[in-house]
């Protein structure tokens, strides 16, 4: 089909801001992850690792929108456990969601114990770059693949997923360094970040293993402990002021 002829349907822009909304809040997922990971690094190599991992997840989008065929099999059963089929994406699913809530689980541990925390940080440089990038790099598949197939779900036309991946992921880019750095220069916020990661974590296990848990209800709930975190932040502030007059 003619591309000008994909867009001259009014219901295609529909799907399109549909599809570009629930993209860029799929995208806070893994931005969350990169900014958290990548503020463990050298100052120097921050912003480096943050374009790498962005690119990383641009460039696995869209892959897999040019193995769409493939993609839906990945929803096929494989085999069966307890009464529940179990396809390759539910799979895909648990693995990642299991390594989040390891992730979230052990950078919590660190944020509270501050011994382990300084010989982990000495250690960080054994880890670094590259393995910062490769533990990017699962992120971004798992959610890359959860993108897709919700997206396939969504419309038939590959040209409005394609401008769907760039819109989120040139979002992506450009709140990375600034989120980075509010995340960093807010203690508080880690903790209530690493929170955010291990429910989804979780979801995405839960997802995997056929419990279907509605996204709204997971945004919601993340919205609100924002916006309380974000009274306390005002609120700290308001009586740091009033303490130095």
């Amino acid at each position: 089909m003619d591309f000008f002829a994909v867009f001259a349907d009014p219901t295609v822009w529909v799907a399109l801001a549909t599809l570009i909304v629930m993209e860029v809040v799929l995208g806070i997922d893994n931005l969350l992850f990169i900014s958290i990971l990548t503020n463990k690094l050298p100052e120097q190599h921050r912003e480096k690792a943050r374009r790498i991992g962005i690119g990383l997840a641009l460039i696995l989008r869209l892959g897999l929108l040019a193995t769409i065929s493939w993609i839906v099999q990945l929803t096929q059963p494989v085999f069966t456990v307890l009464g529940n089929e179990i396809s390759w994406k539910d799979m895909i699913l648990i693995g990642g969601g299991l390594f989040l809530v390891w992730k979230a689980t052990k950078e919590i541990h660190h944020s509270m114990d501050p011994v382990d925390h300084k010989d982990t940080m000495i250690g960080a440089a054994g880890m670094t770059f590259g393995s910062a990038i490769v533990q990017i790099l699962m992120l971004d598949l798992v959610f890359s693949i959860d993108s897709i197939i919700t997206a396939v779900g969504m419309t038939p036309h590959v040209e409005v997923m394609v401008i769907a991946v760039l819109v989120a992921v040139t979002v992506m880019l450009l709140a990375a360094n600034p989120l980075a750095r509010f995340i960093e220069h807010n203690p508080t916020i880690v903790m209530l970040a690493l929170s955010f990661l291990m429910m989804i974590g979780t979801t995405l296990i839960a997802e995997g293993l056929g419990f279907h848990v509605p996204k709204g209800y997971i945004y919601a709930a993340m919205a609100f402990s924002a916006l309380v975190e974000v009274l306390n932040m005002v609120a700290r502030r308001r009586r740091a002021k009033k303490a130095v007059h």
